[in-house]
């Protein structure tokens, strides 16, 4: 059975059309045609997905809270008790957030398919006529569209399906989409959290080791390793979108860079108008 096409597979036939090499975009085509591409879950790219989007969540959460302890001058101890307990609660609700959506929306889904069943069941050529107006739309001629849907309409548990796609724009999910809820907003949990880490880990690292440094110096090394894991992780997310991946990282950059600033100076202002110091 030929490989099904995630954002991971699918960057290999991009990357071949954005340099123009044709003979690997006939390569990677082929080689899917015969199932020799690499084998991967249909939902792989989905899980990529939620850590890249989960991680950049937590990572931006994190540094904001880091940025506004710093700038209200709050002294390490706080800023990791601060740092932790956020990173993990928002974690958790990000996570069971996740879970409780994709289920939700899953469910919504087979609800739906069961109507589109019902209706092709009970009004077959009702259903069958709207597929025909459909392709006629998108420019296949009736009589062309009509042996198409004929055809389809044969099998008809795949032509629901098709009806789900064409008609409501929605992707059937699997059968053990319940499980794959529970994965999702594992995945969510545990990428907010790790990334969301990130950003304290120089307040736990440093001090072990040169205890003299101070406040200013715990706070550029966050600073610098968030920095650095916002690029990557816009890079990554490249693979999602057609935004070039230099572009891409730079944005990311910028944008932990505008949150981190506008914490910080309202942290230095509430501190400077209230004269609170932790």
């Amino acid at each position: 059975m030929a490989s099904e096409i995630t954002p991971l597979n699918a960057t290999a036939a991009r990357s071949a059309y954005d340099i123009g090499d044709l003979e690997a975009s006939k390569s990677f085509h082929n080689a899917r045609s015969q199932g020799e591409a690499v084998e991967e879950h249909s939902s792989g790219g989905d899980f990529i997905k939620a850590i890249v989007f989960g991680g950049l969540d937590g990572i931006l959460t994190s540094f904001a809270i880091v940025a506004g302890a710093a700038g209200g001058g709050m002294t390490p101890q706080v800023v990791l008790v601060l740092g932790f307990s956020n990173i993990f609660a928002d974690a958790l609700s990000m996570g069971v957030g996740e879970f409780l959506s994709s289920k939700a929306h899953n469910e919504w889904v087979l609800s739906e398919r069961k109507r589109e069943k019902w209706e092709l069941e009970n009004y077959p050529e009702g259903e069958i006529q709207e597929m025909i107006d459909i392709y006629e739309e998108r420019g296949m001629s009736k009589e062309d569209a009509t042996i198409v849907i004929n055809k389809m309409a044969k099998y008809s548990e795949f032509f629901v399906d098709v009806m789900m796609a064409e008609e409501l724009q929605l992707q059937v999910p699997e059968e053990d989409h319940k499980w794959e809820s529970m994965k999702e907003g594992l995945v969510m949990f545990l990428s907010f959290a790790a990334f969301g880490s990130l950003p304290l880990m120089g307040y736990v690292i440093i001090p072990t080791f040169f205890p003299e440094l101070g406040e200013e110096t715990l706070f550029t090394s966050a600073c610098a390793v968030t920095g650095i894991v916002l690029f990557i992780m816009g890079c990554v997310k490249s693979m999602f979108s057609t935004t070039n991946w230099f572009v891409s990282g730079m944005e990311t950059f910028m944008l932990g860079g505008a949150c981190a600033t506008l914490a910080y100076v309202i942290g230095q202002y509430v501190e400077e108008k209230t004269g609170a110091k932790v």
